[in-house]
């Protein structure tokens, strides 16, 4: 039929507990949901949407603009690039090195330290602490400071078996002390981890860990998954709170 409407399929795996952040994400795109599959750790959502009608007309005239553009400007470059080289050859080489740089080279102490980011002399990160998982904050934030390092007081919103291991874990962390009631801020992750590689500080170091345990965690920024809503974070030490 003419006006059967035809639709775009999506499927997204989030970590348990984060589905309904996950959900109301993509309604805000226009998805609809309709089907999950809950597993152990992750489930699996699939979403649609119409899908828009192509305007060709439209692409193709936009697409003819640069070609035309192209073809005037080269015919253009044709036409003074004699005189051009003629003007070029008179230039003395070195001048491109006679201007110095504006800006100096940094210091062996300069480029050697690196600053632990935290709430308090970041706002931009004690602005993603209260941002919503799935909000491009975490994108932006993931994106400048890969690999830099951060810390904050947070707690154990999930933890669960990595795989068929019962001795490595991955966790699912959050901002506060509210563990898996925590509804504000990033769903930071630990992936496929034990316990030592926590590297537990503090006065009383506990025997194990679980959900709803407090911490101060400190980390290295991975990268963040935009359709998963999980921010992937590699554990530096954990302080005990």
């Amino acid at each position: 039929m003419a006006d059967e409407i035809k639709y775009e399929y999506k499927t997204v795996r989030t970590v348990r507990g984060t589905n309904g952040l996950m959900i109301s994400k993509m309604q805000k795109d226009g998805w609809e949901l309709v089907e999950q599959v809950q597993g152990t750790l992750r489930s699996t959502l699939t979403f649609r949407r119409p899908k828009k009608p192509q305007p060709w007309l439209l692409i193709g005239a936009l697409v003819a603009v640069p070609v035309i553009l192209a073809i005037v400007i080269g015919v253009a470059s044709a036409l003074s690039g004699g005189g051009e080289k003629e003007d070029e050859s008179d230039k003395p080489v070195a001048a491109a090195s006679e201007k110095p740089s504006a800006t100096p080279a940094p210091t062996a102490a300069e480029s050697t330290t690196t600053e632990v980011i935290t709430p308090q002399n970041n706002p931009e990160f004690a602005a993603l602490l209260k941002a919503d998982s799935c909000d491009d904050a975490n994108l932006d934030f993931a994106t400048r400071h890969a690999g830099q390092t951060v810390a904050f007081d947070g707690s154990i919103v999930n933890m669960a078996p990595h795989g068929d291991y019962d001795t490595r874990y991955d966790f699912l962390l959050g901002p506060g002390d509210q563990g898996p009631n925590t509804t504000v801020g990033p769903a930071f992750k630990y992936e496929d981890v034990n316990t030592f590689d926590l590297k537990l500080t503090g006065k009383k170091i506990p025997a194990t860990v679980d959900a709803g345990d407090k911490f101060r965690f400190v980390a290295e920024v991975r990268e963040f998954n935009a359709d998963q809503c999980i921010f992937f974070l590699n554990p530096v030490s954990t302080e005990v709170r």
